[in-house]
Parts: C-alpha cells; sequence; structure tokens
C-alpha cells in the first residue's frame, strides 16, 4: 500500500510538474550604475504563458532576462517570483543562452545529467531521465556523442534537453535560435512548442525576430527607448498558418512601427 511518499527511481517517465511560475517586475530599473538601459519596467509573465520580448539591439532583452534569473540585480525596484523577492538563481528557473554553453568534454547525455547530478538524483535516474529527454528533442542515438561532433541545432537540443529535464517552472530563453539557418531555426520554434507540451513551465523568450515572437508568444512585450512601450496579445500562436491571418499581419505591422523600423 502506498503511502503517498514513495519515489520512483527504476523509471523516469516525464512526472508532472508543479505550475509555471509567475514573474513579475515592478518599477524596475535595470542596467549597471552609471549604464541605465531600462527604466521604471513593469512587466508580468503569468503561470503557463509564453511571453515574447522583442526589441532592437542593445534595448536591454539581456539584461531584463539576467534579472529575472536572478544574475544580475536590478537598480531599483522590485522583482518576484511568486510574489517573493528573487534574490539570485534558483534551480527552479532555467537559463538557455544562444551560445549551448555545453561543456566539451561531456557526452550529450552527461551534459543533460550534470544539473541532475547537482541535484542529487541517483545515477540511474538522471540517466533515464536524460535519455527521456534527449529522445523528445530527437536526439536518440545520439547521447554518446561530443558537443563539437553535433550540429548547431543539435547543440541547441541538447540545451533544451539539459534545461527541462530540471523540470523548471521558468524557462527564460536568450535569443537560443539567433545563430541558425532559417530551416533549422524554424525546426527548433515547432521543438521548443513540442518539448513544452505538458510540463506547465512559463517561457520568457527573448528576440529580435518579429516572426519568431509572434509564433511563439501568447503575448509580445515590446522593449525600445529605455522601457517597455507596449504590451500587445497574439491572435493566433504558435500557429502557422496564422502568418498570413488579416491580425497578425496587422501586430506584425505594429510591432514594427513600435520599434521604429520596417525589418529587424
Amino acid at each position: 500500500m502506498s503511502t503517498g511518499t514513495d519515489i520512483a527511481t527504476t523509471t523516469t517517465p516525464v512526472e508532472r510538474p508543479a505550475p509555471g511560475a509567475r514573474l513579475g517586475l515592478t518599477g524596475v530599473r535595470l542596467g549597471r550604475p552609471g549604464a541605465v538601459v531600462l527604466h521604471d519596467l513593469d512587466l508580468e509573465a503569468a503561470p503557463g504563458e509564453i511571453l515574447t520580448v522583442v526589441g532592437p539591439s542593445g534595448c536591454g532583452k539581456s539584461t531584463l532576462l539576467r534579472t529575472l534569473a536572478g544574475l544580475l540585480p536590478a537598480l531599483a525596484g522590485q522583482v518576484v517570483q511568486d510574489g517573493l523577492p528573487v534574490t539570485g538563481p534558483g534551480g527552479d528557473r532555467a537559463l538557455i543562452f544562444q551560445e549551448d554553453a555545453l561543456l566539451p568534454w561531456r557526452t550529450a547525455r552527461a551534459n543533460v545529467e550534470l544539473p541532475l547530478a547537482i541535484r542529487g538524483l541517483s545515477r540511474a535516474e538522471r540517466t533515464a531521465r536524460a535519455r527521456e529527454w534527449l529522445d523528445r528533442v530527437g536526439l536518440a542515438g545520439l547521447e554518446r556523442q561530443l558537443p563539437h561532433r553535433l550540429s548547431g541545432g543539435q547543440r541547441q537540443r541538447v540545451q533544451l534537453a539539459r534545461a527541462l529535464a530540471g523540470q523548471p517552472r521558468a524557462v527564460l530563453m536568450d535569443e537560443p535560435f539567433g545563430a541558425l539557418d532559417a530551416q533549422t531555426r524554424s525546426g527548433m520554434q515547432q521543438l521548443l512548442v513540442e518539448a513544452l507540451h505538458g510540463t506547465g513551465a512559463t517561457v520568457v523568450f527573448v528576440t529580435h525576430d518579429v516572426d519568431e515572437a509572434l509564433f511563439l508568444g501568447d503575448r509580445v512585450a515590446l522593449l525600445a527607448d529605455g522601457g517597455l512601450t507596449g504590451i500587445r496579445q497574439v491572435p493566433r500562436p504558435r500557429d502557422r498558418a496564422a502568418h498570413d491571418d488579416p491580425a497578425t499581419r496587422a501586430l506584425r505591422r505594429e510591432v514594427l512601427d513600435s520599434l521604429g523600423t520596417t525589418t529587424l
């Protein structure tokens, strides 16, 4: 008879995750002393949503993400997760960079296992969970490959598996597909949607690509001129067929106009 506290260690189906985190910034000033990039920022990411953030280079997108991750303290204002102050990095917030940041001497599976080992999971559990996630991102059979033997897209798949294997409540993504060619980038966007399905994670996804923002995001936040210039609801998120939808086209024009450009 189960006591309700049994933990299975022989198999690792994807466990039911905790609800996505609610991330919030209120009256925040971001940057470094003498080099402020964002002023009086009020922004919230709702549990389980994908919030995309767009803006021109140098507008503070990456600074915003690092502040939410707890890597860079705000100069003023409040940064919270579920109403509690963010005072440093947390195991329930995963950060994914444009550069894959894989350890070159560790295999794909060992890279995915690393944060699980740090958390104290047994060898059997972390190995099984790493295999599960490498299979989910389409890398079954490549688990013993070193990063230099993988393509750029494959390395990003490993990084995605490493982030999601830890079952984070929030995933913070800093232009993760920016260095990929257009076809690989499109495939990675779809893979991200599929990999996130059922995890419950909240995602804040920084990009300079408006079309990427409008495909992935439930909402899109616009940064420019040292602050937040608007937040817009995406009419048909994660629907490729919506690209030519009048509402999506109108929103695309509005986003580009708000950023003072016709292309990004």
